[in-house]
């Protein structure tokens, strides 16, 4: 699953590894509405998102819910080179394609990388 985080709003989308599917939602940035949604996925759940001014906090509220998590360096976040139109949504999706194989250029910072 991939989160787009912002201050005022966080863009979820998680991604069924088995059907494909894709489950797509605006959320608020508290902790609980994110921790919430995800609880009501099928699990197991792995969630990625940007590093940035958000901080930590999201990353140790999922690990401490045994959700791994991977907060990474946007540096080595490549784009597909036809994305032109920048969107929460696409980075969203993005992000959550990347989790899937685990470890791609995570943060090891104020957590370990892998919570």
């Amino acid at each position: 699953m991939g989160l787009d985080v912002h201050a005022r709003s966080v863009v979820a989308c998680a991604i069924d590894t088995v059907t494909g599917e894709l489950t797509r939602s605006r959320l608020t940035p508290q902790q609980a509405d994110v921790l919430d949604w995800l609880g009501r996925l099928p699990g197991p759940v792995a969630v990625a998102y940007e590093a940035g001014p958000t901080g930590f906090g999201l990353a140790r509220a999922l690990s401490a819910a045994r959700v791994r998590c991977e907060v990474l360096a946007p540096s080595r976040l490549q784009r597909p080179a036809a994305e032109r139109v920048k969107t929460d949504a696409r980075d969203a999706l993005h992000l959550g394609v990347i989790v899937i194989p685990e470890g791609v250029g995570a943060v090891k910072g104020g957590i370990s990388a892998g919570c």
